[in-house]
């Protein structure tokens, strides 16, 4: 399934039904006085996050959604029905914003959440309403009120608990197919990842946690270039990043320039990703040569206090500490949410 987490729809509510003008007519009753019904109300459009969908790629194409009118009023004092609210599902971690003023109107962070985004219209007072005893015989109704409509867009957000950051290359999808059950495409050549890959790291105890695979971010991400910019707000929800440095010998660049360079990304593009606590992981030690970059990057971690693992994925190496490192960070940090 293709995997799309940015599309912009257009939504409309339902309008009101109209009130009724009627007035009663019955044998033996020759001043039955009025009897027209009230309108009902315009649906609502109301969103719903479902942890079953994992893409926005329906609203791709289908864009338009339109809410039922309320039925109109009729005499004998009968209302009409109310337009049954219309329902949109979306992936949990849904954003939905105004699309012409950024307003964002809700965040379904959560399975089942619901927002009512637009409301339907309300229904028009029947000539029922307006009797008094000055005025005995009302021949206006109210019209239907019209139902909210807007520009909307659907920005989802992958929910994890740690993401994977790091250049095109440096062992994000061979880290998390060998951590977890996911299995993301792997290929020696830069951009493998098109799309964030979720996993389920599973530990002891039914412990778990989950870990998103962020595709590689290279220098002017932040406007755009690669796939940062597409897939840097998939970093926003995590609690924790791991961020991964490919310390092998083929690498020419200084591994510390990298660490630098992917972090710099982060701060243009949110000052908030760089506050984040994160854990520098150095890939590729089964081939990491006389280990001299291994050695430059730690030391430079040491220095700044950084938690610093050097991992083989492919030879599954350190692996374990790591895993066990970050299930402890994450009971830490989500204790000092709470």
């Amino acid at each position: 399934m293709k995997f799309v987490d940015y599309v912009t729809i257009y939504a409309k509510a339902g309008h009101g039904g109209r009130g009724c003008i009627s007035f009663l007519r019955e044998k033996y009753k020759p001043k039955g006085g009025p009897d027209g019904g009230d309108g009902g109300k315009g649906a609502d459009i109301v969103f719903k996050a479902d942890i079953q969908l994992n893409t926005l790629l329906d609203h791709r194409y289908k864009r338009h959604y339109k809410g039922r009118n309320g039925g109109h009023g009729k005499g004998s004092n009968m209302h009409g029905a109310d337009g049954e609210d219309l329902i949109i599902k979306v992936p949990t971690g849904t954003v939905i914003k105004n699309a012409d003023t950024g307003e964002v109107i809700a965040d379904l962070t959560t399975d089942s959440a619901e927002a009512v985004v637009l409301k339907g219209g309300r229904g028009g007072k029947g000539n029922a309403h307006f009797k008094s005893s000055t005025y005995q015989a009302p021949k206006f109704a109210q019209p239907g009120e019209d139902g909210e409509e807007s520009r909307l867009v659907l920005e989802l957000k992958l929910i994890a608990d740690a993401g994977l950051i790091g250049m095109p290359n440096a062992g994000k999808s061979t880290l998390i197919a060998a951590i977890s059950a996911a299995r993301p495409k792997i290929g020696p050549y830069p951009f493998t990842t098109l799309v964030p890959n979720l996993g389920v790291v599973k530990l002891r105890d039914y412990m778990s946690f989950t870990v998103a695979d962020i595709p590689g971010i290279i220098e002017g991400a932040h406007d755009g270039a690669g796939l940062g910019l597409q897939f840097l707000r998939h970093a926003e929800r995590t609690s924790l990043l791991l961020h991964l440095v490919d310390i092998s010998e083929h690498i020419e660049d200084c591994p510390v320039d990298i660490l630098e360079l992917i972090n710099r990304e982060l701060g243009f593009y949110d000052e908030a990703l760089v506050s984040k606590e994160q854990v520098v992981v150095g890939t590729k030690l089964d081939i990491a040569g006389d280990g001299q970059r291994l050695d430059t990057l730690r030391q430079y971690c040491a220095e700044r206090g950084m938690p610093f693992f050097a991992v083989s994925a492919a030879a599954h190496q350190g692996l374990e500490e790591l895993v066990s490192y970050v299930s402890d960070r994450l009971i830490h940090l989500k204790k000092r949410e709470l």
